[in-house]
C-alpha cells in the first residue's frame, strides 16, 4: 500500500469538505483543496458503528445455532480479523482516489457493468437498514413508553434521514458520540453479564465441533466484508498525503475491536436464562434492558442502542443513495447532482427501508443469519476483484476521468470481470449451508460453511490470471 492514484476528474460543485455543515458532494472526486480530517476519525467512526446491538445479535447467532460459547468467540475473532483486513484494504483506497467506494468498481467492471454489483449493494443497504430500524424502533418505544411498533420505527427513520442529509462531517461526529456512549454502555453491560455468566464453567465445559465453529468464523467475516462496498465513502475526504497503511490500521482496529466486543457480549448473553420473563431470542432489545437493570439504567442502555444504530444506519442511507446515484449516473453520463436531487435519493432510500422494517418478519434471528450469509456469497467475489485489480494489477493507479466516461479506458462492460464475478458466486453454491439450500460438499463436511473462503480465493486467483495481461486498462 505505497502507490498513488491519479487525481484529476469531475469536481464541480460547492465545497463539501471544509466549508458548511451540509455536504454538497456526492459521487464526484473530492479535490485536494477540500480534503480534511485525520486518520483516527476512521477508528471512532467504525468503532461507534460496530459497537451496537446488531453485532450483539450476530454474536448470539453463533451460539443459538450450535457453537460452544467460548469456541464461538474464538471463531468470531478469526472471522473479524480476516474480514476486517479485507474491509480495511478498501478503506485505504479512499484518500488515494477521493471517490466513493463503488465508483471505483467501474475500473474493474466497466462504467455500465458496475451496475450489477451496485444493485446487489443497494439490496444489502436496504436489508441492514431495515433490520437496524426494527431493533432501534424497539429501543425508542422502550424509552418513550409506547407499545405501537411503528412509532419507534418512524422516529428512528426520521433521525436517520436528518444525519444522512447533513452528510460526511456530521456522520463522523455521530461516530465519535457513539464511540463514547458505546464504551460507557457496553462497558456497563459487560460488567453485568460477567456478574451473571459463570465464564469459568463455560471454559471448563468447552466442546469443539467444526460446523458451528466455521459458522462463527463466517458470521464474523461476513459482518466485516459487508462493509467493503462503502467503507471508502468515509475516508475519501482525508488528505491525499495520508498513508494507506495508517488508514488501513485505524479502520481495522476500530471495526474489529468494536465488532468483537459486541459479538463476544452476544455469545455470552445467548447463554443466559430468561430475565424478567423474556429471553434474548424473543426480545433482543428488552433483554439487554433487563440485564442493565430497572429504571434509568435500562433507559441509558436503550439510548446507547439508538446511538450505535443511528451511526451505522446513517452509513447505510448515505452509501445507499450514492450507490443508487452511481447506477443511474453511469447510464446518464453524469457526475454531479444538486442538493435537492441528493436529498430526494436519500429520502427515497430511507422511506423504502422503513416500509420494509414495518413489514419485517417476527422470525428475526433466523432470517438475519441467512441474510448475512447470502450477502457474504455475493460480496466476497466483488471484494476479491476490486482489491486484486487495485493493488496487484493497476498498482493503485486509476484513470479517474475514465470512470465517468463509457467510451473511455474502462469501457461500458468488462466481460472478464463480470465472468469472474459470476463464477465466484457459482463456485460457492456447493459449499453453502443455508436454510433453503445446503450444498453437497457442505454435507460431506458435516454442515460446515466455507463458501466465502472458496469464493474469495477462486475469484481472486481467476481474475488475476485473466486481467494481468490486459495492460491497456492501466494508466501510466
Amino acid at each position: 500500500m505505497t502507490g498513488a492514484a491519479t487525481s484529476t476528474g469531475p469536481s464541480t460543485g460547492t465545497a463539501g469538505g471544509k466549508g458548511g455543515v451540509i455536504e454538497a458532494r456526492s459521487i464526484e472526486v473530492v479535490p485536494d483543496g477540500e480534503r480534511h480530517g485525520k486518520p483516527i476519525s476512521q477508528f471512532t467512526l467504525w468503532f461507534g458503528a460496530t459497537t451496537q446491538i446488531t453485532a450483539v445479535v450476530d454474536g448470539a447467532l453463533a451460539v443459538v445455532f450450535g457453537a460452544d460459547p467460548i469456541w464461538a468467540i474464538i471463531g468470531l475473532l478469526i472471522g473479524n480479523l480476516l474480514g476486517g483486513a479485507v474491509m480495511a484494504l478498501h478503506s485505504a483506497q479512499g484518500p488515494l482516489l477521493g471517490l466513493p467506494q463503488m465508483i471505483s468498481s467501474r475500473a474493474q467492471f466497466g462504467v455500465f457493468g458496475a451496475a450489477i454489483p451496485l444493485l446487489l449493494v443497494i439490496v444489502m443497504y436496504l436489508g441492514f437498514a431495515a433490520t437496524g430500524t426494527v431493533l432501534s424502533g424497539q429501543a425508542i418505544n422502550q424509552i418513550i413508553g409506547i407499545s405501537l411498533p411503528w412509532v419507534g420505527i418512524v422516529i428512528f427513520g426520521l433521525l436517520t434521514l436528518l444525519i444522512a442529509l447533513l452528510g460526511y462531517k456530521v456522520i463522523h461526529r455521530m461516530g465519535r458520540i457513539a464511540t463514547v456512549l458505546g464504551v460507557l454502555g457496553f462497558g456497563f453491560l459487560t460488567v453485568q453479564v460477567f456478574r451473571t455468566v459463570d465464564v469459568g464453567a463455560l471454559i471448563g465445559g468447552m466442546q469443539f465441533a467444526w460446523p458451528p465453529f466455521l459458522l462463527s468464523v463466517a458470521l464474523g467475516a461476513g459482518w466485516q466484508l459487508t462493509f467493503g462496498p462503502y467503507v471508502a465513502d468515509y475516508s475519501r475526504y482525508l488528505p491525499r498525503s495520508t498513508k494507506p497503511r495508517t488508514t488501513f490500521t485505524y479502520t481495522l482496529l476500530g471495526s474489529v475491536i468494536g465488532s468483537q466486543w459486541s459479538m463476544t457480549l452476544g455469545a455470552l448473553v445467548a447463554t443466559l436464562p430468561a430475565l424478567g420473563g423474556q429471553t434474548f431470542l424473543a426480545n433482543q432489545v428488552g433483554f439487554l434492558g433487563a440485564i442493565a437493570g430497572p429504571g434509568l439504567a435500562a433507559i441509558a442502555i436503550y439510548l446507547v442502542i439508538v446511538s450505535g444504530k443511528l451511526t451505522v444506519n446513517s452509513l447505510n442511507a448515505y452509501g445507499g443513495f450514492m450507490c443508487a446515484l452511481t447506477t443511474v449516473a453511469g447510464f446518464r453520463r453524469t457526475a454531479t447532482v444538486s442538493r435537492l436531487v441528493r436529498g430526494l435519493y436519500i429520502t427515497g432510500f430511507i422511506a423504502v427501508s422503513v416500509i420494509i422494517a414495518l413489514a419485517a418478519s417476527a422470525d428475526f434471528l433466523d432470517n438475519f443469519k441467512n441474510f448475512v450469509l447470502v450477502l457474504l456469497m455475493v460480496f466476497t467475489p466483488w471484494s476479491a476483484i476490486n482489491l486484486i485489480d487495485f493493488y496487484l494489477i493497476s498498482k493503485e493507479r486509476v484513470d479517474v476521468p475514465s470512470l465517468y466516461d463509457p467510451d473511455g479506458r474502462y469501457g461500458r462492460w468488462n466481460v472478464r470481470a463480470l465472468a469472474c464475478y459470476a463464477i465466484g458466486i457459482a463456485v460457492q453454491i456447493p459449499f453453502l449451508a443455508q436454510k433453503l439450500y445446503t450444498g453437497p460438499i457442505t454435507e460431506l463436511l458435516g454442515g460446515a460453511d466455507i463458501s466465502w473462503m472458496v469464493g474469495l480465493v477462486i475469484t481472486g486467483g481467476l481474475y488475476y490470471l485473466l486481467a494481468r495481461g490486459n495492460r491497456d486498462r492501466v494508466p501510466a
